[in-house]
């Protein structure tokens, strides 16, 4: 399992990296905090990166980075709830800091009372496709489906996940 990666960042895009370790280049998945991160550092810059490796069958194996520990042990929370997956947890990290999570009290829960705890959907009310995705990670993250149809409404189906969730997370910092 591969847990951590030095090296030099060969070129970052916003959303992933190549790390250049001893003449092999790792294309790891990053948080919008790293990302900001390595792109203050340029590129050819030595880093650092803690590695959460993702598998699932009939795919790539996918490293997913962080610069901080803490943050890669939220990255694995998150996941660890049913419905959340990696790209919905990076929004997530994207569209809440990592102390509001904390305080939220996700870091101390379970993963099993998580899902517990959160209500479940009609099955009527659920979306499906990407919008599935943040209906569930919303769910998860135990606002009402009451709360959540008017806004996954008007989001546009056709964005990625990741910018989906970041404007779901933003029109409930509103109100």
């Amino acid at each position: 399992m591969i847990a951590f990666l030095r090296g030099k960042i060969l070129e970052a895009d916003g959303e992933s990296a190549v790390v250049d370790v001893a003449g092999v280049g790792y294309q790891v998945l990053v948080s919008a905090s790293t990302a900001a991160a390595l792109s203050l550092a340029g590129a050819a810059a030595d880093t650092q990166l803690w590695v959460h490796a993702h598998f699932v069958k009939d795919e790539p194996l996918r490293l997913y980075g962080f610069t901080e520990v803490s943050e890669r042990a939220l990255f694995q929370t998150l996941i660890s709830v049913q419905g959340v997956g990696p790209r919905v947890a990076l929004a997530i990290l994207a569209g809440i800091a990592p102390g509001e999570l904390v305080r939220a009290k996700i870091l101390d829960l379970p993963a099993a009372k998580i899902v517990a705890s959160a209500p479940a959907p009609t099955p009527s009310a659920r979306p499906s496709g990407p919008l599935g995705e943040v209906y569930g990670a919303l769910i998860q993250l135990e606002y009402k489906p009451a709360e959540i149809e008017p806004v996954v409404a008007a989001l546009d189906p056709t964005r990625p996940v990741a910018d989906l969730m970041r404007d779901a997370l933003a029109a409930f910092k509103r109100k």
